[in-house]
């Protein structure tokens, strides 16, 4: 008697455990990733050309979570050109360590000829970019 009470036990058991590893395991909807639209980063080696009372672009990539950033060298000469702003686009999805697009934009105020140094410095150093990206402008 013990011996048919012990093996409907295992029985029951075991019916119970193959009941539940037949119930399936939801899912999440799909859901579409966003699309990465950052701009097209600006090619130095082209002249920009722009009127006086423009506004233009100066696109880089860049990527702050490392401590980089980018800054102007030396100073702009403000009677031709003035920084208007200074945006980060970040890539999609946004992730650590990820980067993205430093967007400049400058504003062109009388005709002449200049160029727009930008220095890209590495963490804790101030005085010595690793890398410099020269930009020649023409305003019209």
């Amino acid at each position: 008697m013990k011996r048919i009470c012990v093996v409907m036990l295992v029985a029951t058991l075991l019916t119970g455990c193959a009941a539940s590893s037949s119930t399936s395991t939801p899912t999440l909807p799909p859901t579409a990733e966003t699309p990465t639209t950052l701009p097209e980063p600006t090619d130095p080696t082209q002249l920009i050309t722009v009127k006086a009372g423009d506004i233009f672009n100066l696109v880089l990539p860049s990527n702050p979570s490392t401590g980089y950033r980018w800054e102007i060298l030396p100073e702009l000469d403000e009677n031709i050109v003035e920084l208007v702003e200074q945006n980060y686009v970040a890539e999609e999805p946004v992730m650590p360590g990820s980067g993205g697009m430093d967007v400049w934009t400058f504003r062109a105020l009388s005709a002449a000829e200049t160029t727009i140094v930008l220095g890209y410095y590495p963490p804790g150093n101030e005085t010595d970019p690793e890398e410099t990206v020269t930009f020649s402008i023409r305003v019209d």
